[in-house]
């Protein structure tokens, strides 16, 4: 069966002639990147790398220590730590392309200000999230239908007939793109073409059983500790409205050595108790006033539209997320309640 690229051929000319042009590129992602982040950064560094480009991943914090595993993540670059050499490589750049989100702010004020801000770059954007920001890219290329992003830059390689030249490399940053976004494949992924692109990926040579071992075997011991401890003390369980709620400050997190990555999956537990339709997790970030929230949800719950109504968020329809700024945890705990009693309607129907 064919795989439909689901790009319109204009785009995909409009694209391919922009990448042909350009000298030096920097790829831009979100803050607190995640796996379908890095995931379509470094598999497009590998591919315009493949066409000779001078080529830089540019993120704006530290992503997780589980996705170290991928070729040519030590070189990715850190804004907030890299500030100077960031900026450079953003001055020179005569192309931009910006994967996985939907508007500047995403990559957090001061990096989505100069990205904006740039007038010697022109600038892609490839994205699968609601409501994009027409205004911030020269091409967008957005599909919200998309499980991921790593799937929808799958099919504008395919668009541009450039398939062939993936790497074994960018066909493992696809897959562990795709295999994260849609939590192993169980949300988000019913697409038939979903499994044809997986079989592409695998004529390509890649290991998937290795790719998903490194994903979700490399964690420390402490990680494993404090989901014990987030699971057995910190879980608030309110079975009459089949949801969950969570939280964990930076001082608890201090005190099980967090690392970035340590938390990723665990609001997807409690959806695993019979019944359950929603999971919130509040995290206190450990370097910023801010409370990161993140909500699964199962069938008919909008994860998405409680993330807009409730924590200034957005994102899928069962996985979503936002955050609270100047809040305690006690307020953000008694946000999420309040977020809940209001969603009854959809969660116990």
């Amino acid at each position: 069966m064919a795989i439909k690229t689901k790009i319109s051929a204009q785009d995909a000319v409009t694209m391919r002639r922009m990448i042909d042009q350009c000298k030096n590129v920097v790829v831009v992602t979100h803050y607190s990147p995640d796996g379908d982040a890095i995931g379509s950064s470094l598999a497009m560094w590998e591919y315009l790398k493949k066409k000779g480009k001078q080529a830089t991943v540019v993120v704006p914090n530290y992503f997780p220590d589980f996705l170290k595993w991928m070729n040519g993540a030590d070189q990715i670059v850190l804004f907030e730590k890299q500030k100077a050499l960031s900026y450079n490589l953003l001055n020179m750049a005569d192309l931009v392309i910006v994967l996985d989100l939907c508007e500047a702010s995403r990559m957090g004020d001061e990096l989505g200000r100069v990205v904006k801000g740039l007038k010697r770059a022109r600038k892609i954007v490839v994205d699968h999230h609601m409501n994009p920001d027409k205004k911030l890219a020269d091409l967008l290329v957005s599909h919200p239908d998309s499980s991921s992003t790593c799937e929808l830059l799958f099919r504008i390689f395919l668009a541009m007939d450039q398939v062939s030249v993936l790497t074994k490399a960018a066909a493992e940053d696809i897959y562990a793109g795709m295999y994260t976004d849609t939590g192993g494949f169980s949300y988000n992924s019913n697409d038939p073409d979903v499994f044809n692109i997986i079989a592409e990926l695998l004529r390509k040579g890649i290991d998937k059983d290795r790719i998903v071992r490194s994903i979700n075997n490399n964690f420390t011991a402490e990680r494993f500790r404090l989901m014990g401890y987030v699971l057995y003390e910190k879980l608030i369980v309110m079975p009459e409205f089949h949801a969950s709620i969570y939280s964990i400050t930076a001082d608890e997190l201090r005190r099980f050595k967090y690392l970035k990555g340590d938390m990723e999956g665990v609001v997807n537990m409690p959806l695993q108790i019979r019944g359950h339709r929603l999971s919130i997790s509040l995290r206190e970030d450990m370097e910023h006033p801010i409370i990161w929230v993140s909500i699964r949800s199962y069938d008919d719950v909008s994860a998405r539209d409680m993330a807009e109504q409730f924590f200034g968020g957005g994102g899928h329809f069962n996985a979503a997320g936002g955050k609270l700024e100047d809040c305690t945890m006690d307020e953000a705990i008694e946000r999420a309640k309040t977020a809940i009693e209001a969603f009854k309607g959809q969660l116990c129907d």
